[in-house]
């Protein structure tokens, strides 16, 4: 069979038959954005045709699932990578001179074995997060936690026709179950800062949300790969860490604190700053989570853009300070909550990818590093089925003045933070011991 290759934004592989007899039947992995090169991997590849199924799931529409032909390219449908899938389904087999061959078993939707946990589900950055992670073709099972209001966004979810279940978990009495055989742990639970709210006032109430849900991880789902979100990052990994050094199930290559947001943003304001296409551009963010601590790498930009000195520093001020941006734009009723759970789910599907065996998964994480003096530093790392596989120190090589002097000085409020969510744990443990 002759193949006649079709180009536009998105695809490059479809025939002209199957254009003219599959139109409704063509489906595009969950939220996908056209030509998405989102992150930091390599550059994109042409898509290919591929008449292999990817392993582990099959092709669902919410309708019909079918394992006939995938277009498979570099990108998903949150960042850069190899599992973003085309789907052709079963329904163009009759224009192409084949048997109709779909039978009852060949309707029931497929999905990955994959198992993802959300701790905070119901709050303000939990509902969307469950909702794209739902949309995930490589995610069998979602389990929602929170102290309350879990059933009713569960039933809502399982109203959406993509093959992930939702189950739904509420209250302490029921977190454990909430993590049995889960392969990822997402934790966005705390509160949002709020305007007038200082690093400290997040810091107490949070570190003891995310003391209390590590304990729980670490006795029931020790080796899933574990994102905080709960702000502020720079020290809730800390105390993650901790936790699980006690419990002496603590593998630093699983801990990860999501700062995809800072890439997420980055991007998009160089974009728009530069008049560039967003899904070309992608700027690697290191150091920390907030504030000064953020530090875009403006002269590693993808593709290679130059800067003036005023616009260095204006694009590297707005992405430190872009939350507060947004707490100030909603005017004290919420922070960063649907572009946080798009960074998160970003990171999700990376992490996914490599544990499905993608080798070229490639994002930015503020993790356990030896990249500096720092014990923890986000960083561009490579992600395997084991976690961080491999820092990217060529990141750090060939910085402008302007980003080795902000480097510099990052470093002691990092190194602050850092060790503020050290000492919590320990005085905790400590108290705990003396009660």
């Amino acid at each position: 069979m002759r193949f006649q290759w079709i180009t536009t934004t998105a695809t490059r592989c479809i025939t002209k038959e199957m254009i003219a007899s599959a139109a409704s039947a063509l489906y595009v992995s969950p939220v996908a954005s056209y030509g998405t090169r989102i992150g930091l991997g390599p550059k994109a590849k042409p898509l290919h045709l591929s008449q292999k199924t990817p392993k582990l799931f099959k092709g669902f529409n919410g309708l019909k699932a079918a394992a006939l032909v995938s277009c498979e390219s570099d990108t998903s449908f949150l960042g850069n990578g190899r599992n973003a899938t085309v789907w052709v389904w079963e329904s163009f087999k009759p224009k192409l001179g084949r048997p109709n061959l779909r039978t009852k078993s060949q309707l029931k939707p497929q999905a990955s074995s994959f198992k993802v946990a959300v701790l905070g589900a119901a709050g303000g950055v939990g509902q969307p997060l469950a909702l794209l992670i739902k949309m995930s073709p490589l995610v069998s099972a979602v389990h929602l936690y929170d102290i309350a209001n879990v059933k009713g966004i569960a039933a809502d979810l399982n109203h959406c026709n993509t093959p992930a279940r939702v189950l739904d978990f509420t209250g302490e009495s029921e977190l454990a179950s909430s993590l049995k055989g889960v392969d990822v742990v997402v934790i966005p639970a705390g509160i949002p800062q709020k305007p007038g709210m200082t690093c400290d006032d997040l810091f107490n109430v949070n570190a003891n949300i995310v003391r209390s849900l590590m304990e729980a991880v670490a006795d029931n789902a020790p080796d899933a790969f574990i994102h905080i979100i709960s702000n502020p990052v720079n020290s809730t990994v800390p105390v993650a860490a901790e936790v699980l050094k006690q419990k002496g199930v603590y593998d630093p290559r699983r801990l990860f604190g999501v700062t995809t947001l800072d890439v997420v943003r980055a991007s998009t304001f160089v974009a728009q700053k530069k008049n560039l296409k967003l899904i070309d551009v992608s700027v690697p963010v290191i150091g920390g989570h907030a504030g000064i601590t953020i530090l875009p790498l403006l002269s590693k930009t993808r593709p290679s853009v130059t800067f003036t000195d005023g616009e260095v520093e204006e694009l590297t001020v707005r992405i430190q300070n872009a939350g507060m941006e947004l707490v100030e734009g909603k005017a004290g009723a919420g922070s960063a909550t649907l572009s946080m759970a798009y960074a998160a789910a970003r990171f999700v599907e990376s992490s996914l990818r490599a544990l499905d065996g993608d080798g070229d998964v490639y994002e930015c994480s503020f993790v356990q590093s030896d990249l500096t003096e720092l014990p923890f530093f986000a960083s561009r790392v490579k992600l395997s089925r084991k976690g961080v596989e491999a820092m990217i120190p060529s990141d750090l090589q060939g910085l402008t003045d302007y980003e080795a002097k902000a480097l510099e000085a990052l470093k002691p409020e990092l190194k602050a933070c850092i060790e503020k969510g050290v000492s919590f744990v320990h005085k905790q443990t400590a108290a705990a011991a003396s009660g």
